[in-house]
């Protein structure tokens, strides 16, 4: 007998959403649970939880790039190999497994499985499976994603330009401004998570970037809109598939079409940016959750201090390295969270002055952050408090002020 950690649920804290259930693919069998945590992340009411259980042992053998390996059964590729001593990154370009969402939504730990891509953080070993996890041989096939939406919207996102929101909003017929698609998969775990059905969804049926393009495509001409826009869950984990998405798409739409691009900014690298920008990103949404460690770890539900650390410092030197080399070539839109449970005026006001140092006419949207995912204790922020934080912006000297409440849109 060995000791395995194991799905289990408390009844009692149980919302019955059935969300587990209906979009994790790996609660399939759960006598086969192998631990490996995404029902836990996912559960809105932290129902879910892994026990520490005495299980029969069954050791089987699997093949990691040529090479035989024992382990027992019942536990993930990602997990085998980590003891088989290959290095698990959330980065990508470092370690041997790039894995930074790890519920099975991005695809970013993909590996060859007999010859076939799967996502190795929720694929359980069986015995006798070939992995390959050579760069080359992976890249050999078309990178996948989930995908969970593919949706027109009229009001946009936080790289929307101000006045094609308006020109939406304040048509005598409102109208559409944008076709969304919305990635699964994200590195960071808010508790107040505002997509958190599209962020920890795994079932269904993975999506090559061509596939993306082509559907996307299909729907911006059905609807007749100039931008596609794609969102998350996070859709800057898995670089590859973004970027060969980018690439498809500019050779798919007329040249007028834009390309937004709506992030939480955390896994921004100026590498990659560079990289998006070259393959047909025109313009940008930069979610900043804080200015402060303390309120980013509260928000983003980290654990890890390293791990919250790096992403927090990264969104400030992405957001610095977009507005001083790309103002004058892609459209760049921030937003800031506003909730007074989650953060304080002053720090507000911390986040505006470090962008006015910047660039004064960097768009601004405010975002009022609802009762959502484990958070239904929020209290939304009113009309008035949401026109109040916007009075404080403008007052400050930012020029372009735009602010999302449950009244509507308004600003600059």
């Amino acid at each position: 007998m060995i000791i395995k950690e194991i799905s289990k649920i408390k009844k009692e804290l149980c919302r019955n959403c059935g969300f587990c259930h209906k979009y994790l693919s790996c609660l399939d069998n759960p006598e086969e649970c192998t631990g490996c945590g995404a029902c836990v992340e996912a559960c809105p009411g932290y129902a879910r939880y892994l026990k520490s259980e005495r299980v029969r042992e069954k050791i089987i053998t699997i093949i990691i790039d040529k090479k035989h390996y024992e382990f027992n059964e019942q536990i993930t590729i990602l997990k085998a190999l980590e003891k088989a001593g290959y290095t698990i990154s959330h980065f990508h370009g470092e370690g041997h497994v790039h894995a930074p969402c790890r519920t099975g939504g991005c695809w970013s730990c993909a590996v060859l499985v007999d010859g076939e891509l799967k996502p190795s953080c929720v694929t359980p070993i069986r015995n006798g499976m070939s992995i390959d996890t050579g760069i080359e041989a992976i890249e050999e096939h078309p990178p996948l994603r989930m995908v969970a939406s593919f949706e027109p919207h009229t009001v946009g996102g936080v790289g929307t330009p101000h006045w094609v929101k308006k020109k939406s909003l304040y048509a005598a017929t409102p109208r559409y401004t944008e076709i969304v698609a919305f990635t699964q998969g994200c590195i960071l775990r808010c508790p107040s998570c505002q997509n958190w059905p599209y962020t920890y969804a795994s079932r269904g049926t993975p999506l090559t970037p061509e596939q993306t393009a082509k559907i996307l495509e299909s729907k911006r001409q059905a609807y007749h809109v100039e931008r596609i826009t794609l969102s998350g869950g996070e859709c800057t984990l898995n670089n590859r598939w973004l970027i060969e998405l980018l690439e498809n798409l500019r050779k798919l739409c007329p040249p007028e079409v834009h390309l937004h691009i709506d992030t939480s900014t955390a896994m921004l690298t100026t590498d990659y940016i560079d990289q998006l920008v070259a393959a047909g990103m025109t313009d940008i949404g930069l979610d900043i959750k804080a200015a402060r460690l303390e309120t980013f770890a509260k928000i983003s539900g980290l654990s890890s201090s390293d791990l919250t650390r790096r992403l927090l410092q990264q969104t400030w030197s992405s957001v610095e390295y977009l507005l001083e080399h790309y103002r004058d070539r892609i459209f760049i839109g921030i937003g800031i969270v506003y909730n007074n449970s989650l953060i304080t005026i002053e720090e507000v006001q911390e986040i505006a002055s470090r962008l006015l140092a910047i660039d004064p006419s960097v768009q601004v949207c405010l975002l009022d952050y609802r009762p959502e995912f484990r958070r239904l204790d929020l209290k939304k922020p009113s009309p008035g408090q949401m026109l109040d934080v916007w009075k404080l912006l403008k007052g400050m000297g930012l020029e372009y002020v735009t602010c999302q409440t449950s009244a509507g849109f308004f600003g600059p």
